[in-house]
């Protein structure tokens, strides 16, 4: 069963940046074959996917109100994936988490309920 650890959440103003970390370990996979995905959730709403990468060929997709500000990429040799977010604004204040899912499917997973294997979340918070 892989776990997965994230990092780098905190308190930025708005138009800052922090790159958040996710680091997978207890599995015999590697790291590879795994898509990610970010994902945030607003108090009382459900998680909605902010970006995600696919196995193998990395394609990757953002929503369209991070387009532009936030990057997804994967270290596959530290078995970590990384969310670059800049110009942060007080409408991404959330609580991010990483998913991984293994599949032999190629597109890329958007849906929460497509990941079986999620981190224990960070804080984002973004002042004006």
């Amino acid at each position: 069963q892989v776990q997965l650890v994230e990092s780098g959440g905190g308190l930025v103003q708005a138009g800052g940046s922090l790159r958040l970390s996710c680091t997978a370990s207890g599995s015999g996979r590697t790291f590879r074959v795994y898509h990610v995905g970010w994902f945030r959730q607003f108090p009382g709403k459900e998680r909605d996917v902010v970006a995600a990468i696919s196995w193998a060929v990395d394609y990757t997709y953002y929503a369209d109100s991070v387009k532009g500000r936030f990057t997804i990429s994967r270290d596959n040799a530290k078995n970590t994936t990384y969310l670059q977010m800049n110009s942060l604004r007080p409408e991404d204040t959330a609580v991010y988490y990483c998913a991984v899912a293994a599949t032999l499917r190629r597109e890329v997973l958007t849906r929460s309920s497509e990941y079986p294997a999620w981190g224990q979340g960070t804080q984002v918070t973004v002042s004006s």
